[in-house]
């Protein structure tokens, strides 16, 4: 596929391969942009923010309501786009575009949405004959810099709120997996979505990510990633807005009353979908003495039975990681583990990019695979006396993401709600779970920001206030 530089879709003789994790078979080849692309890119953009921000809010409506449509009447072919660059088995690929869908009307609706208040300025004593009004307005340029994991939906999180609100946006999708950002792109201008609105660029981000989020031209960041690039891009970016959707290790609880087969069969789905490989993938089980034995005892054969294989297999459980590096990296980390005196309870084993489902029973909150952010197909378990001592546990972590805990107990489940430093709490559910309406976003080193149509349209703008100081 080519990118969409400057209003044209152009090609370039440096190419960036995409393969298949699965079999390392190439799918296509998307160009490699450089410096000068990148130059190009915010010129027209710094051009572009004028277009987009004359447009109606009906029009904006319009364009991201046709964009729904044509996205859900694709489904198929998008979500296999999906399955095929990241991995992800092809029933969570259908269901990523699913979603995106969701994300993009949602985005809709928002842009008929956004208005400021009046102000009553005559509450203060100085404030007899002025009128007050806020105005909210587009930031101008968007640099929307998109991870691997959702590389549709996530997508969509960043470029659907920016035109909303009005604003330009440069989307520099991740290097593994460009083809549904660029996908998108063209589906957006095809649904009326004028050239200026949007460009979609890759390239290394040390040569262009770094470049872009720097430059002053570019008013506001949103970027989904690595705690590590997070860190660096804020020190970057300089006076400008910035959210930021970062890493997790996100910790469920489970007390003495819980269901366990309804925690099994939980931690069994928010584990170990997508391979691991979600931010909010339940990481750390944190788990009363009291049914320890019983709750691994529980979980073992419910891992055992997800089967991995090539992705696009209806009957494959787990795909691939999205690349061999990856599952390297995880096998490690367990290995490491074990070596520590953790016990291997289910699963492990790589076979290239394919890393076996695993359970990692005493695991000492110490450990590299319980601190760091883990990302891959398995469940670090450790054992707790009481909510106090798990609370501790759970909140002694750079990152706060997301928590959840399972238990019948009111008083601990508002203890929980309370305590739990983490900006999504799940009450009987693990901490994998999100619908594309709610805010969305992490405390800590997980991150500022949130996302959410809603509430990230009021991220992608800003606010101005008019006084009107009248003579009667």
């Amino acid at each position: 596929m080519k990118i969409f530089l400057a209003g044209d879709w152009v090609d370039k003789s440096k190419k960036i391969e995409v393969r298949n994790p699965f079999d390392q078979s190439v799918i296509d080849a998307v160009p490699k942009a450089d410096a000068g692309d990148l130059e190009k890119a915010l010129a027209f953009a710094q051009r572009g923010a004028k277009v987009m921000a004359k447009l109606s809010s009906y029009e904006r409506w319009k364009i991201l309501r046709k964009a729904a449509d044509l996205m859900a009447a694709r489904n198929a072919e998008l979500g296999e786009i999906i399955s095929k660059e990241e991995g992800k088995i092809i029933a969570e690929g259908r269901g990523e575009a699913s979603r995106a869908v969701e994300t993009m009307m949602g985005s809709a609706e928002e842009a008929k949405r956004l208005h400021g208040e009046t102000i009553p300025l005559d509450a203060d004593p100085t404030g007899s004959k002025k009128l007050g009004f806020t105005l909210r307005v587009p930031c101008g340029v968007v640099a929307a810099i998109a991870p691997f994991n959702f590389p549709l939906n996530l997508v969509a999180h960043k470029v659907g709120p920016a035109l909303a609100a009005g604003n330009t946006v440069i989307v520099k999708p991740a290097s593994d997996t460009p083809l549904s950002a660029l996908r998108l792109t063209e589906i957006l201008l095809e649904s009326g979505l004028p050239p200026e609105g949007i460009q979609c660029i890759t390239g290394p981000g040390g040569e262009i990510g770094d470049a872009l989020v720097a430059d002053r031209r570019v008013r506001k960041v949103t970027f989904t990633g690595s705690r590590e690039v997070g860190d660096r891009i804020c020190h970057m970016a300089g006076i400008k807005k910035v959210t930021m959707e970062l890493g997790s290790n996100s910790p469920v609880i489970i007390m003495p009353d819980a269901d366990l087969e309804k925690v099994a069969a939980t931690v069994a789905v928010t584990g170990y979908g997508n391979a691991g490989q979600t931010c909010i993938s339940t990481q750390r089980v944190l788990t009363a003495k009291k049914v320890y034995g019983d709750f691994l005892a529980a979980l073992k054969p419910r891992v055992e039975a997800l089967t991995t294989g090539d992705q696009l297999d209806e009957k494959s459980k787990v795909g691939p990681m999205v690349k061999e590096s990856e599952a390297v990296r995880v096998e490690r980390w367990i290995n490491e583990a074990v070596a520590g005196g953790a016990r291997l309870a289910a699963g492990g084993g790589r076979r290239g990019a394919i890393y076996t489902p695993a359970v990692v029973a005493d695991v000492n909150p110490d450990m590299r695979i319980s601190r760091d952010e883990l990302f891959g197909p398995a469940v670090a378990v450790t054992p707790f006396d009481t909510i106090e001592e798990a609370l501790a546990l759970a909140n002694d972590s750079l990152y706060g993401l997301a928590a959840g805990i399972f238990t019948e107990n009111v008083e601990w489940a508002m203890k929980f709600a309370r305590e739990a430093e983490a900006g999504n709490l799940h009450v009987n559910w693990g901490s994998q779970w999100r619908v594309d309406l709610m805010p969305y976003g992490g405390l800590k080193d997980s991150g500022f920001g949130k996302e959410g149509p809603r509430y990230a349209v009021e991220e992608m703008s800003e606010l101005k206030m008019v006084v009107f100081h009248l003579n009667s």
